[in-house]
């Protein structure tokens, strides 16, 4: 083995330890700033490794690639805001499983002929998984962004087009994997892939879209892990396994915490009918001026905020922070319930909170603070819809039925932060606006949350 090949292998151990650290490290707030310094630098050593230990025919493709895509990455970081963080994720995906589905392109081309037969199976299960996470997540990014409606669109017979695609797929794939010399088979099943990963998303509603975001970065993962088999590229298969497998965790205990299975995800079409208005809503929504809002809060001793995705929109971090310092100087005890699928990302509303300088330790996980709504004096719930719809555990009907919620509707006092009197995602609505206990403050969350520091400053 030559001396370069030893450090690259060398850089490549490394590599895998650093990515070990920096997931062990993420899975804490605390140290998740930390994980992500070691993931850095275990990329950096992934690539210097490689540089080093192959041989390059240019430099050129090269080096412009890495400052073509520098600038695009840091222009990304720096510009784009908090509240478009889910969008920006879902790009990521599809410029990884892109990636991973040209370079299993390019080595077809090249290496058919020569390949065995289990590196042409992982070829194809690379640029199968590749081509069809790449439109997935391209849709998945437009239906956060708004350019492509956020609610489900199906069609009559649309699942068993789907399962055709999918067998059209698999079928060109087993045929290449035989006989690597018919071309059309493989092209083929690179277009239904990109068309199935269409298909896959089109359906699925933006309530659903945390679990969607786990399962594309899952799906990213195993096309990089694959790429790592046909390259013969031991940091590619321990860190797109890495991916791969943390994602598909993350996805199953999302679809835990909304009492829904992956395949009911996938197919069920979340929010594409409207129920009943559910059965248990119905009257009127009252509405509190902002003062008495803010005599609620002065004088209560225990309140909670519950953030949701409202409050990325409006970017009221820092104002409903603002709002809780200045309560606790009061003598109120502040606390946050976090829902595991709150906004439209996993750890979304963490990520918001954190950015503003909220401590983790104020804020409480689902089971945590559920028990501790019957003795809270008022709950402020800004921009959440569907992780507090009492429906879930009330209404057996609702298509939400035996979702976890945060149970506010418990709490002595409820006042609501919303723009108007709209649905949430999943198109249901909520009966907790309705209940005697709960008063609606309308207008921009950022704006009322300002509001309300002054009022409670001046009671």
């Amino acid at each position: 083995m030559s001396p370069a090949t030893l450090l690259m292998e060398a850089t490549y151990l490394v590599a895998s330890i650093l990515f070990i650290l920096g997931l062990k490290a993420m899975s804490h707030p605390d140290t998740a700033r930390r994980g992500m310094f070691y993931a850095e630098a275990g990329m950096a050593a992934a690539i210097i490794g490689t540089l080093i230990g192959q041989h390059i025919v240019t430099w050129v493709w090269i080096v412009a690639g890495l400052l073509l895509g520098s600038a695009i990455g840091a222009w990304m970081g720096i510009t784009v805001p908090m509240t478009a963080m889910p969008q920006r994720t879902a790009l990521s995906h599809a410029f990884g499983a892109m990636a991973a589905a040209l370079v299993g392109i390019a080595e077809f081309n090249v290496h058919a002929a020569e390949m065995s037969v289990f590196t042409r199976g992982a070829l194809g299960f690379e640029v199968m998984l590749g081509a069809l996470t790449t439109t997935g997540s391209l849709i998945a990014a437009g239906k956060l962004q708004g350019v492509i409606k956020g609610t489900p669109v199906q069609f009559k017979g649309q699942q068993v087009l789907n399962a055709l695609i999918g067998l059209g797929m698999v079928g060109c794939f087993v045929t290449f994997w035989i006989n690597p010399a018919i071309l059309v088979a493989f092209y083929t099943m690179v277009g239904l892939a990109l068309a199935f990963g269409v298909m896959m998303v089109i359906p699925i509603g933006s309530a659903d879209m945390p679990v969607v975001m786990s399962l594309l970065n899952s799906y990213a993962g195993l096309a990089a892990t694959a790429t790592g088999f046909v390259l013969g590229n031991n940091v590619l298969i321990i860190a797109g396994t890495l991916d791969g497998f943390s994602g598909l965790i993350l996805s199953i205990l999302m679809c835990k915490a909304m009492n829904r299975s992956i395949t009911n995800v996938l197919f069920g079409g979340f929010g594409a009918t409207v129920a009943e208005a559910s059965s248990n809503a119905g009257g009127t929504m009252r509405e509190i001026p902002l003062d008495d809002a803010a005599i609620q809060l002065a004088y209560a001793k225990r309140v909670i905020f519950v953030p949701g995705y409202g409050l990325a929109t409006a970017q009221a971090q820092h104002a409903v922070r603002e709002l809780a310092e200045l309560l606790e100087e009061r003598g109120v005890t502040v606390k946050y319930a976090i829902h595991p699928v709150a906004g439209r990302m996993p750890g979304h509303m963490n990520v918001l909170l954190a950015e503003a300088n909220v401590p983790y330790s104020a804020l409480y996980e689902m089971d945590q603070i559920n028990p501790e709504f019957p003795e809270t004096d008022v709950v402020v719930v800004i921009g959440a819809n569907d992780v507090v719809n009492p429906d879930a555990r009330d209404n057996p009907k609702s298509l939400i039925a035996g979702m976890p919620i945060l149970e506010v509707d418990l709490a002595k006092s409820v006042i609501v932060l919303k723009r108007g009197q709209g649905r949430g995602f999943s198109g249901l609505e909520n009966p907790l606006f309705f209940k005697e206990r709960t008063r609606m403050l309308y207008g921009d969350a950022k704006g009322t949350l300002n509001l309300l520091v002054k009022a409670v400053e001046q009671s």
